[in-house]
């Protein structure tokens, strides 16, 4: 048992300092998406794996989460936006035990104002991807977005995205949000977040943040 401990604690180490030897690359925060962003023109990413690895260490564990291939919007501007550093220290800003934990909000990087949670962004929306073979089973990665009345397209947020606690109570949203990856291990991790005690708000009590996003860069055998 100690073992197992020691050798626990030297991985969270790790984790950490890795995280903090990282380039951190202050993003700009603005309030709302302004813009569609054009891929094409604005980046292009180096190429991946099919299935990138990439391990979300936040301040209750790590969730290693997979991007998908044939979402390529998606993953090629979640991969550009882990390279810069615009996910360190991000809250999660909305959290609803029994349906989701969110986050991307570089907003919550500060504490001056905790009300405009929720309406941050990197200044760009992402064209809908949304495919009927992917559904919100439990530890899917989908994009947040603003609502139809406003959003017609349903094109997702540039940055703010969730990961669902229960596919029971998220079946409603199949088809109507983008998702563009899925958890393959650390749903231990979901639930601990997903069960914190929060304000009316749906913001929890006690911070629980993003400290880095890692690519993975050998994935297990099978």
């Amino acid at each position: 048992m100690r073992i197992k401990l020691f050798s626990l604690l030297i991985i969270t180490g790790l984790l950490l300092a890795s995280c903090g030897n990282r380039s951190n690359k202050n993003q700009e925060a603005t309030p709302q998406d302004e813009t569609t962003m054009n891929l094409n023109e604005d980046f292009k990413p180096e190429q991946a794996a099919p299935q990138t690895l990439l391990d979300v260490v936040t301040t209750e564990g790590t969730i290693r989460i997979k991007l998908y291939e044939d979402t390529p919007k998606h993953r090629a501007n979640f991969l550009k936006l882990v390279a810069e550093g615009f996910y360190d220290n991000v809250l999660f800003h909305r959290v609803i035990n029994g349906f989701m934990i969110q986050t991307g909000d570089p907003l919550t990087k500060s504490f001056d104002n905790p009300d405009q949670y929720g309406t941050g962004g990197p200044g760009y929306t992402i064209p809908a991807e949304i495919l009927p073979h992917y559904t919100h089973k439990k530890g899917a990665l989908a994009a947040a977005r603003q609502g139809d009345f406003v959003n017609p397209r349903r094109e997702s947020s540039g940055s703010q995205f969730y990961l669902v606690h229960d596919e029971k109570h998220c079946v409603h949203l199949d088809g109507q949000y983008t998702i563009f990856g899925e958890t393959v291990n650390g749903f231990d991790v979901i639930d601990s977040i997903a069960v914190k005690r929060t304000n009316p708000k749906d913001r929890p009590l006690e911070d629980v943040r993003i400290l880095c996003i890692l690519p993975v860069t050998a994935a297990p055998q099978q």
